[in-house]
């Protein structure tokens, strides 16, 4: 018998089960990576660093069970879920949105509820949804008289007298209510910084005009308190520190273009004061010098005002008075005795070891008092000042005043970081 013929051509690979075929694709989204989803796009809108995010998001999920990798920029966020051989990554875009400290305190409780079983996943989904559909504690008038508040009281902190107190509240107001009026268009929200920027200093300007002399660049300053980059600088350090390098990156030059956006709008509505006729006036004279009561009680107005705008709860507001107090006295007493850079990492180094006992205390968030007494810290001032000297082309003391900006938010940063280490908070917020 012949033997049968053997076909030199490459065998081909026999067709996949069907069964096979559908294991291929990753497995649906249960509850609990929706939970976890929804949680993490929460948090970050309302004001999450990315390091805070990617912790409290990878503790929620090793605690449901799920192998999962998170990486979050100022914009998005990327969740992986699954063994790196077979992921399902989910990309969610985020508009930032403002600091909202009630919400991350609920979002927070909420977290614990579902790791301890109190919620089931899908339940807390839900919940997540609530929460953010609950309506704005505080009314815009409220938020406007806020707004005025901060920027007094600034004047008063930064060294200005009565007539700088008044100018800035005024300027102030009228960034608030330009602010409340463009927050829910995109278009317009973009150049609320420079616009702001021109309004203050041509008030400044202005009033210096009708009704004497005055400093008109801590007018100005107080007058953009609340729009100052401050805290998003430190915030930016602080990630870079922590070794969230894109994001940290991301920020420092969302910083940085808030700064020349504000040091424009401030050349241009310095403008505004050239083009009137010119009045006799008496020798400039220094800021009136106020009694050290009236800048306690301006501290404590300013921890109000930012407490409202942060949006924190009505019990919180004595917490948060207490701790921005306590930080900003502890940095300028720093500051006497070692020097400004030092003296903010006093300040943060107290700020943080207060926040993280209190939040071991109460079970609640350390960010509650952190975020509100970094805001009397933040060097914004002093970047704002540094732009100053570069648009007048002094550019030795404008680069010195960056120097300092950027070594006064690295000790801010070290100082929240020492904080961490020796006083360890239970909440990753």
């Amino acid at each position: 018998m012949c033997a049968p013929a053997v076909s030199t051509r490459p065998s081909e690979t026999p067709e996949a089960p069907p069964e096979f075929v559908a294991s291929l694709a990753p497995p649906p989204p249960g509850p609990a990576v929706a939970f976890v989803l929804r949680l993490g796009h929460a948090l970050h809108r309302h004001g999450t660093p990315a390091h805070r995010l990617e912790g409290l998001m990878k503790r929620v999920s090793e605690r449901l069970g799920l192998e999962a990798r998170f990486f979050s920029t100022p914009t998005s966020i990327f969740a992986s879920f699954g063994p790196p051989e077979d992921l399902r990554t989910s990309l969610i875009r985020v508009e930032p949105g403002d600091m909202d400290l009630e919400r991350l305190i609920l979002l927070d409780m909420l977290a614990d509820d579902v790791i301890h079983g109190r919620l089931t996943p899908a339940e807390g989904a839900r919940r997540v949804e609530d929460i953010l559909a609950r309506p704005a504690r505080y009314g815009p008038a409220l938020q406007l008289l806020c707004w005025m508040l901060a920027g007094a009281s600034a004047a008063l902190l930064f060294g200005g007298g009565w007539k700088e107190m008044g100018v800035a509240g005024v300027s102030s107001l009228a960034i608030g209510v330009l602010d409340l009026l463009t927050r829910k268009q995109p278009t317009t929200a973009r150049v609320l910084e420079p616009v702001a920027a021109v309004l203050s200093a041509a008030f400044a300007g202005l009033a210096a005009h009708f009704f004497g002399p005055l400093h008109g660049e801590v007018a100005t300053l107080a007058g953009l308190i609340v729009l100052l980059p401050g805290l998003t600088l430190t915030i930016a350090v602080n990630e870079v520190a922590t070794r969230n390098l894109i994001s940290g990156t991301s920020r420092l030059t969302h910083a940085a273009l808030i700064f020349l956006q504000l040091g424009f709008g401030a050349a241009l509505g310095s403008r505004v004061a050239t083009v009137l006729p010119p009045v006799p006036m008496p020798t400039p004279a220094l800021p009136t010098v106020l009694p050290p009561g009236v800048a306690l009680v301006a501290l404590v107005v300013a921890g109000f005002a930012i407490a409202v705008l942060f949006r924190a709860r009505p019990r919180d507001w004595g917490w948060i008075a207490l701790a921005g107090a306590a930080a900003f006295m502890g940095a300028r007493l720093g500051a006497l005795l070692l020097g400004p850079q030092l003296g903010a990492f006093a300040g943060a180094l107290l700020l943080g070891i207060g926040s993280n006992a209190l939040a071991r205390l109460r079970n609640r968030p350390a960010v509650t008092t952190v975020v509100p007494g970094l805001m009397l810290l933040v060097p914004g001032s002093v970047g704002f000042r540094s732009l100053a000297s570069l648009l007048e082309r002094d550019v030795v003391a404008g680069v010195d005043t960056a120097f300092s900006m950027l070594m006064v938010a690295v000790a801010l940063a070290a100082g929240l970081l020492s904080a961490n280490a020796i006083m360890p908070s239970r909440k990753v917020l």
